[in-house]
């Protein structure tokens, strides 16, 4: 093989032992999402990816498909690192400006809502994997026209709640308390969980409606959580990895099922990426060994 032929197929094998050295993996990752108030991808995921009863939630599988309702715990972005106002621009918060999730933007007033009152309130976030950080919980101010994309300024500042999450959770759940201030109507709840251990954050974008006595009938439109039935029968369709973002993957171990941590792709590629360096090295090696002896 001539010495040019043997460097290229030398520096090829090295640039692929490198990019398999800085592999991460592709698919999803997704940690949770909040049951209490309801948040809208997990009210259609509760309904049901392939048979959805309200019609705001056969709108979205019609538009974007059943995996987005699959994957109801993701809705987050990688590379965070606190830049939320810069990275999701208004009218984008719920799906955090990703098109996968480009219906949970929809300014409709039949998003399936969460009944609610102003005062103390008890907040239940499932977590498939527990992460060091802080939720921080928002309210939309008075006056919010729900017929009208969410923007930030939309959003009153002073946050409902706040949260510090630990590495853990007790039985798949934060549960943690906030006050709801006076409102009438229909608001949106947002929820922003930033890690401090990784630069990743997730979203969603609860519905209430404040005032009104509640009744057999309005309790029956309640919006439901998923099931923990529900969660264990889509977990196969689900394309959601806890693998390769920093900090604790372990899925929160329930009182009930306890979890095995999760298999992770990158030993197997560093392994791989490790046998490509050694070829590679011995391969220009060998060359440069045989144009010395045929010299």
């Amino acid at each position: 093989m001539p010495s040019s032929r043997r460097t290229v197929t030398g520096v090829a094998a090295l640039s692929a032992a490198a990019a398999l050295v800085s592999l991460t993996p592709a698919t999803a990752s997704a940690h949770g999402a909040v049951f209490n108030p309801v948040s809208r991808v997990a009210a259609c995921y509760a309904e049901g990816p392939e048979t959805p009863r309200s019609q705001v939630c056969k709108d979205l599988v019609a538009d974007s498909g059943t995996q987005p309702l699959y994957d109801w715990n993701e809705v987050n972005i990688a590379n965070a690192a606190g830049q939320h106002r810069s990275l999701i621009p208004d009218g984008k918060l719920c799906s955090a400006n990703r098109e996968k999730y480009r219906a949970l933007d929809w300014a409709r007033t039949d998003w399936p809502s969460t009944a609610v009152a102003a005062g103390s309130f008890d907040f239940k976030v499932r977590v498939t994997a527990p992460h060091s950080g802080t939720m921080t919980v928002y309210i939309t101010k008075a006056g919010f026209d729900p017929t009208q994309p969410l923007k930030w300024s939309d959003l009153d500042p002073t946050p409902v709640a706040v949260h510090d999450t630990t590495r853990t959770a007790t039985d798949g759940f934060y549960n943690f308390t906030g006050n709801l201030p006076a409102r009438t109507g229909r608001h949106v709840v947002y929820k922003i969980w930033q890690r401090n251990d990784s630069p990743e954050a997730f979203y969603s974008c609860s519905d209430v409606t404040f005032g009104g006595a509640t009744t057999a009938t309005t309790a029956r439109t309640q919006p439901q959580a998923p099931t923990e039935a529900k969660i264990a029968a889509g977990a196969g369709l689900s394309t959601v990895s806890h693998a390769g973002h920093g900090g604790d993957e372990r899925p929160p171990a329930l009182s009930a099922d306890a979890a095995e941590a999760p298999s992770s792709p990158l030993p197997t590629a560093l392994a791989g990426a490790g046998a490509l360096a050694v070829f590679a090295a011995g391969s220009l090696l060998l060359g440069r060994r045989r144009d010395s002896s045929g010299s």
